[in-house]
C-alpha cells in the first residue's frame, strides 16, 4: 500500500527540524549503505549519534505517534529510529534499490523489521526541482513529491529511487516500521475497513451494524496480529 499521509509535521515543527538540520554534522550517505547500495547512493546523511539527530529523531517520532492514519495504515510494533538525508550539489541522487529486510541502527543497536518504510519531506517541492521519490508498485512507478511535513508510506519490497536534484537542496527524513501485521495485503484490508468505519460512525453512530461491523475489525486485527 503507497499512501499519502498529509500534515504529520506542523509549521511550527518544521520550523524547528529545518533549524537542527542546519546545525548538522552531514556526513557521505555511502558510508551507511549496504555492499550493493553503495554504488546507487550520492547523498549526505545527518550522522546518527549527533546532537541534532537525537532532538529531530525524538520529533519525528512525536509526530506520528500521534498521527492517527499513520497508526492505521502501519499497526506499528517498531519503528526504526528516525534517519535524515540531503541531496543538493554533487551529492544528488539514489538510484534504484531495496532496502534490506532487517535494518540495523548503529546509534541504538535496534534491529526492526522494514515491513514499511516512510519518507517525511522537510523541503516544499518549489525549494528544489528534480528528488522525486519514484516507487515501483503493481501500478507501475509512482512519483512523488510532497508538500513539507507531508510523508508517505509504501511496502518495504518497493524497488525506488531518489531522482537527481538539479536546483536546490531536497532534506527529508526517512524510516522504517515493523508492522503488527506483516502482510501488506492485510494490512490494507485492515486499513479499508477502519477508514470505511470510520465514515459510517460519523453518519451511523453506535447502530447494531456499526458495532458489529467493529467487531470484525478487532477480530481480524486479533488473528493477524504479532505483538
Amino acid at each position: 500500500m503507497l499512501l499519502h499521509l498529509r500534515k504529520v509535521l506542523s509549521e511550527q515543527e518544521l520550523a524547528q527540524a529545518r533549524r537542527w538540520l542546519r546545525e548538522g554534522p552531514w556526513i557521505d550517505g555511502r558510508s551507511t549503505a549496504g555492499a550493493l547500495a553503495v554504488h546507487a547512493k550520492h547523498n549526505w546523511q545527518l550522522k546518527q549519534d549527533s546532537e541534532a539527530s537525537r532532538q529531530l529523531q525524538a520529533l519525528i517520532l512525536q509526530a506520528v505517534e500521534r498521527h492517527a492514519e499513520f497508526f492505521a495504515a502501519t499497526l506499528p510494533k517498531k519503528i526504526f529510529n528516525p534517519l535524515f538525508n540531503r541531496y543538493g550539489g554533487e551529492a544528488n541522487t539514489y538510484g534504484a534499490h531495496v532496502d534490506g529486510a532487517v535494518m540495523h541502527s548503529r546509534s541504538t543497536g535496534q534491529r526492526v523489521r522494514s515491513d514499511v518504510s516512510c519518507t517525511v519531506f522537510l523541503c516544499d517541492p518549489q525549494d528544489y526541482e528534480g528528488g522525486e521519490l519514484v516507487i515501483e508498485d503493481t501500478y507501475g512507478s509512482q512519483r512523488v513529491k510532497l508538500p513539507a511535513g507531508d510523508a508517505v508510506i509504501y511496502p518495504g519490497t518497493s524497488v525506488h529511487a531518489v531522482t537527481p536534484v538539479t536546483r536546490g537542496e531536497r532534506l527529508a527524513s526517512f524510516f522504517w516500521v515493523e508492522s503488527m501485521v506483516r502482510s501488506d495485503e492485510q494490512r490494507r484490508l485492515l486499513y479499508d475497513l477502519d477508514r470505511h468505519l470510520s465514515q459510517l460512525r460519523a453518519v451511523a453512530g453506535t447502530q447494531e451494524a456499526v458495532v458489529g461491523l467493529t467487531g470484525t475489525y478487532h477480530n481480524l486485527l486479533r488473528m493477524w496480529a504479532d505483538t
